[in-house]
């Protein structure tokens, strides 16, 4: 039986954290997976922060922090966390998330726990108006699959651009054909540390690097792609 199909019997889900100066928010969120019976495990990657999110994290002894010394960017710390974990299931969350609930939590496992889909993704509240018309964010940082769907990439995904996993990662399902499951995550946005010009500046950046993994078209039939693998909401 394909590894990377087929609902689980009993999902363990190793839940891994990329942050870098997330001090205002990070504890929030771990206030939530920190104690969410249906994680197994909680890491958190501090990817060379400066302020205080790695004080943060250590108030909460159940939490896992793994400290980079240097800033490397999200896709190798996102790979530092994937091979500490130890479920078979991985959550992959954003530091950056305000409203964020355990019915949020739940709702993003059900899919993968019931059979339903092989992959769940968030469409946040204040995802960009494009991705809520697509009915899909292709590039969202909370999701839920199957761990041996990356494991064999760990040292491909070191070597990507810095915001390059998710696409890189949008691949894997694709060639897989795996079911994705689109959870509306209302009430949960992203939070912007920066001035508007600052984070057009990183918006460009951040697609600048996603056409380095993939080019333009190839990003274009990768979308289209994982549109055709949503299942329907229950």
């Amino acid at each position: 039986m394909n590894r990377l199909l087929g609902p689980p019997p009993c999902a363990r889900i190793s839940c891994v954290i990329c942050a870098f100066n997330e001090e205002a928010g990070i504890g929030a969120v771990l206030e939530i997976v920190s104690r969410h019976p249906l994680l197994n495990e909680v890491i958190v990657v501090d990817d060379g922060s400066s302020d205080d999110t790695a004080e943060i994290v250590r108030r909460y002894p159940s939490v896992q922090l793994l400290s980079q010394p240097l800033n490397q960017g999200k896709s190798a710390a996102m790979a530092t966390g994937i091979a500490a974990s130890r479920a078979e299931w991985l959550m992959l969350l954003d530091a950056n998330l305000t409203g964020l609930t355990a019915a949020h939590i739940t709702a993003l496992t059900e899919p993968v726990r019931s059979g339903r889909a092989e992959i769940s993704l968030s469409l946040r509240q204040n995802s960009l108006r494009l991705y809520r018309a697509l009915g899909i964010d292709f590039v969202s940082g909370e999701r839920v699959l199957r761990r041996a769907l990356v494991e064999p990439e760990l040292t491909a995904l070191y070597g990507l651009p810095r915001f390059g996993v998710e696409v890189f990662i949008n691949d894997q399902i694709v060639a897989a054909h795996l079911k994705i499951a689109v959870i509306d995550w209302h009430g949960v946005e992203q939070t912007r540390k920066k001035s508007y010009w600052k984070n057009m500046q990183t918006t460009w950046r951040m697609l600048t690097e996603l056409l380095e993994v993939v080019a333009p078209l190839t990003l274009l039939c990768q979308i289209w792609h994982m549109r055709s693998l949503r299942v329907r909401s229950e």
